[in-house]
């Protein structure tokens, strides 16, 4: 079979889109420092493309310290200054403050459960949710259990973790797995 004889998802019709689709989106991620970067990530999206994101994501790698959030975690105001003139990443002081915030966050939930990875994947007792849809038009933007993350999330002070994002989170670390029927990624 032929590179592009592969059935996947609809929407993965770029380069860039093949690529995260099939090495990455619904794949179960449990490193922190991945976990990490796709939150910061998803966030970043809010009100635009994903592929706007992966075309701006080794910027954003650049930029961000390789999404580590240690360093994310002491950003000042002059960090965060530069951040706001580089053109390569999503210059929007919201987002990048809540970078920031989500980092000292991601450091809190690491203290108290021993990883952010342990604290997010037990919403689900460490098994990936596999849905079974047919086609895009029938998978949720969120569901109650976004709606629970997303509530909990807040409750500790994250930022940009509205349910459509996190739901965008959970299929991108694993929890979810959408792939559709017809997609060759749907079996695994």
């Amino acid at each position: 079979m032929q590179k592009d004889d592969v059935k996947r998802c609809s929407w993965a019709t770029t380069d860039l889109y093949k690529e995260y689709h099939d090495k990455e989106w619904g794949k179960p991620a449990h490193d922190d420092n991945k976990l990490f970067e796709m939150l910061i990530l998803e966030g970043m999206q809010a009100g635009l493309s994903w592929i706007t994101i992966l075309n701006k994501r080794d910027a954003f790698r650049e930029a961000f310290d390789n999404f580590d959030y240690k360093k994310i975690a002491l950003y000042d105001d002059s960090k965060i200054e530069e951040l706001m003139q580089d053109k390569g990443i999503i210059r929007n002081r919201a987002k990048i403050n809540s970078a920031v915030i989500n980092a000292k966050r991601f450091i809190k939930i690491q203290e108290q459960y021993g990883s952010f990875d342990s604290f997010i994947w037990s919403y689900v007792d460490n098994k990936p949710i596999c849905n079974h849809f047919c086609n895009e038009s029938e998978i949720p933007s969120k569901t109650p259990l976004s709606d629970q993350i997303s509530k909990d999330l807040k409750k500790l002070g994250f930022k940009f973790v509205g349910s459509t994002i996190i739901y965008a989170y959970m299929q991108a670390i694993g929890i979810v797995n959408d792939h559709v029927k017809n997609c060759f990624l749907y079996e695994e």
